[in-house]
């Protein structure tokens, strides 16, 4: 047996969806829910994950500044 949680929103019609793992595909399984409400913005949470999940991600070697090319000399105003 195997927990695990999630945080998922019930939408308006009252339906919840649950994104189980792939390994319990076309498996037969018992399913415990219990149910506690958030009392965090939703969408701010999702946001949370999304920067700790990220942050970090990439590289310094992954950013090149290319050659900005030559600047345009134009006649003064004056």
């Amino acid at each position: 047996m195997q927990q695990i949680t999630l945080r998922s929103h019930v939408g308006q019609d009252g339906i919840l969806h649950l994104d189980i793992p792939s390994e319990y595909k076309g498996v037969e399984v018992d399913i415990t829910v219990t149910i506690k409400t958030v009392t965090e913005d939703f969408s701010q949470l999702e946001w949370h994950e999304f920067l700790n999940k990220t942050a970090g991600s990439i590289n310094d070697e992954s950013f090149i500044r290319h050659p900005q090319g030559e600047y345009e000399v134009r006649e003064s105003l004056e």
